[in-house]
């Protein structure tokens, strides 16, 4: 009797051993990971025109260094403002173009021209006349006139223009543009004291730019334009 309780205790010592054993297999193991790196979106434009004279003529680096206006190879660099010499029916050089900027994200993009002294403009023209007959070469092809609204406390009227597509760039490349309108034209009938009422009056453009990603319309996103 004592023999087979020795025996049943070997064989439970066995059974143990033989579980430890099992226990140290090796098992077919893997593992993997993804790690998941954000960078900043950009959105970036440039705008400007053409150098000229104040009788909008376009300037060219002369010979000497200087800015003349007889042509040559090259012309001056482009500008963010010029001063103009206003007489009747004269036409002034000035094409306002936007440049979006390489690396920037897919964007929708408008400009606003504000003409400051509105009243006198105003009085000069039908009230709240569409200035845009004084454009040349206004493109309608690519942007959507949206019409224009009056600042009567700061007497100036915004005209609002937005490009018909959203515009692109690559990593090492801008996207230049078409130009909103190449030049202005002063109505022949202008009188000279109509003109003095206007003196000192501005044009000014603005652009403006904001990311496609996450609008449907470009109503949608200049609604949420701040």
């Amino acid at each position: 009797m004592k023999a087979r309780k020795i025996l049943v205790s070997l064989a439970a010592l066995a059974l143990v051993a033989a579980i430890s054993i099992g226990g140290t297999i090796a098992y077919l193991t893997s593992n993997d990971e993804v790690v998941n790196t954000f960078t900043v979106g950009n959105v970036a434009i440039k705008l400007d025109e053409a150098d000229v004279n104040t009788s909008g003529d376009l300037l060219y680096k002369q010979a000497d260094g200087t800015l003349g206006t007889t042509k040559t190879n090259e012309i001056a660099d482009r500008v963010k403002a010029n001063d103009y010499h206003l007489l009747p029916g004269h036409t002034y050089t000035k094409d306002p173009t936007v440049t979006v900027l390489a690396g920037s994200e897919t964007s929708y993009i408008k400009m606003t021209v504000t003409f400051s002294k509105a009243n006198e403009l105003d009085a000069i023209f039908d009230p709240g006349a569409t200035m845009t007959s004084i454009f040349n070469g206004y493109d309608a092809e690519n942007w959507t006139y949206k019409g224009n609204t009056k600042d009567a406390a700061a007497n100036t009227r915004t005209y609002e223009f937005w490009y018909k597509e959203t515009v692109s760039t690559t990593k090492d490349s801008a996207t230049v543009l078409d130009a909103l309108f190449d030049s202005i034209t002063v109505p022949g009938t202008i009188t000279k004291e109509q003109l003095a009422t206007i003196q000192g009056m501005t044009i000014t453009v603005n652009a403006y730019a904001i990311q496609a990603d996450g609008f449907n319309t470009p109503e949608a996103a200049w609604k949420e334009f701040k």
